[in-house]
């Protein structure tokens, strides 16, 4: 599918409501006496439209995500609208046209978006709102029936299935992580997703949900997620602790981010700022952030440097 389907994929699975617009041209702040104030609402129909991957599929999470839009609604003094895009490309071709004025995304397609669009990481999840938190880990998981695969060094000639090629904990991190494990072995990012070169059979899954899945029904020998996801998913019961086994861990990767379009004023972006460093809904980050506890913290471009390095890296083999 290319770019352009996918965009028009993703306006169909939000029921034809998107227009290409500017969000709210000019949100203001809160005053004086805590009251928000109100704001012209860029755009024809004046809705600011923000963009999920599609980690958060659970009808609860897309309750929490309407939460958040009624809440920022509110502040901003449009209507918002949250929506969950087909794949990473999507939500950066939808900044990139205007589609979508804000989105959540992990480190590799931000890496990925700043090469075809200018946009901005304004907040990213931190555990506890602890910045020292602000970080995760790609795991790569196998059954736990699996006698065969016990370390990273016994996954040559297995079956494996990446997230997503714009994935960073489900692509890029444990791409770079397998090719430093086998130094003798001359790995590129070319052959690791190659049947046959390394792996005996190499897909994708769609997402990290679904790659715990195909492990546990054996549809696959290995595959990676992201260490906050398999604990969400065993704390809400889609897993069992005992369906699977860590077989590696990777080192610190900067948390998911809050993403702005180019065309958000810097009014707007100030306004984003000060409401999501607040916002507390707990819901909201169980269900969707899916690290209960966390909080957003603000952050630049500057915490994202080395995985943008480490995407050119890879991407250059």
């Amino acid at each position: 599918m290319n770019n352009k389907s996918k965009i028009l994929s993703m306006i169909l699975a939000a029921s034809m409501s998107l227009s290409l617009l500017a969000g709210c041209s000019s949100a203001g702040g809160a005053d004086a006496s805590g009251e928000a104030a109100q704001s012209s609402a860029g755009g024809e129909d004046g809705v600011f439209t923000i963009a999920y991957a599609p980690n958060e599929s659970t009808t609860e999470s897309a309750d929490a995500r309407n939460g958040m839009a009624a809440d920022l609604s509110e502040v901003l003094g449009c209507e918002v609208e949250e929506i969950q895009a087909s794949d990473y490309n999507a939500i950066i071709e939808a900044l990139r046209t205007g589609s979508a004025d804000m989105a959540y995304m992990g480190s590799q397609a931000l890496a990925l978006g700043v090469e075809r669009t200018d946009l901005e990481p304004i907040v990213m999840k931190a555990e506890d709102g602890d910045p020292n938190k602000a970080i995760y880990h790609s795991v790569l998981i196998a059954s736990s029936s699996n006698d065969e695969i016990n370390s990273i060094e016994d996954i040559k000639g297995k079956t494996m299935a990446f997230v997503d090629p714009d994935s960073t904990s489900g692509n890029l991190v444990p791409t770079a992580e397998i090719i430093q494990a086998f130094p003798d072995e001359e790995l590129n990012s070319d052959m690791l997703h190659t049947n046959g070169d390394f792996f005996e059979a190499v897909s994708f899954s769609g997402s990290h949900q679904a790659g715990l899945q195909a492990v546990i029904k054996g549809d696959v020998d290995v595959v990676p997620i992201s260490d906050q996801i398999l604990a969400s998913e065993i704390a809400n019961g889609n897993a069992a602790e005992g369906d699977v086994k860590v077989i590696h861990e990777s080192g610190a990767i900067p948390a998911e981010a809050m993403v702005v379009a180019e065309h958000v004023d810097q009014e707007t972006r100030d306004t984003l700022t000060n409401f999501l460093t607040s916002y507390d809904n707990e819901q909201y980050f169980t269900d969707v952030i899916k690290v209960p506890g966390a909080r957003f913290i603000e952050c630049d471009m500057s915490d994202y440097e080395d995985i943008i390095e480490l995407n050119k890296i890879i991407n250059e083999f």
